[in-house]
């Protein structure tokens, strides 16, 4: 995977650290994560901001003006979405994509790919949610623990998902 990049690469230079979440998640998972994006001063936030917790997490960081790469779940923009280009001309967002210009959106496999990628860029990670038996759980299980500082911000595994909550 060769990647492309549209914005500030000088990003991927400073500590970052990854968010990552399930696509079902609890209701406490959308507190904590809403107060942990809240706090975060000194780190660029990386991310596939796939899940609808982690989209909702992005648009915080961009509200508090916090420094972001987002890994696009699809090929490189072509023309950037008015609601980025305020951190873009700033230099606080980096977008990054793995797909290729004939990609229009990546599948399971590639959203699989996308977190391992930035598990390579980083030694923090940040786990909102982890759903039982899911693609997050496998990737929390894979990981070296000595390699990596993680946070998981909703210990209570066994409630609910929020889509259960709809």
């Amino acid at each position: 995977m060769t990647p492309t990049y549209l914005g500030n690469t000088d990003l991927l230079h400073q500590s970052l650290v990854a968010f990552i979440c399930s696509r079902n998640y609890s209701p406490q998972a959308v507190l904590v994560s809403y107060d942990w994006a809240t706090a975060q001063r000194d780190k660029v936030v990386i991310s596939t901001f796939h899940s609808p917790l982690e989209r909702d997490v992005m648009d915080f960081l961009l509200q508090k003006k916090q420094p972001i790469i987002y890994l696009l779940p699809a090929r490189m923009y072509k023309r950037v979405p008015k609601r980025f280009c305020e951190a873009l001309n700033e230099g606080r967002l980096l977008f990054l994509s793995l797909c290729s210009d004939t990609v229009r959106m990546y599948g399971k496999i590639n959203a699989q790919s996308a977190n391992r990628y930035i598990l390579s860029l980083t030694s923090e990670v940040v786990f909102a949610s982890i759903a039982t038996g899911g693609f997050t759980e496998q990737l929390y299980q894979s990981l070296d623990k000595d390699k990596y500082t993680i946070t998981i911000l909703d210990k209570n595994r066994e409630k609910k998902s929020f889509s259960q909550f709809q």
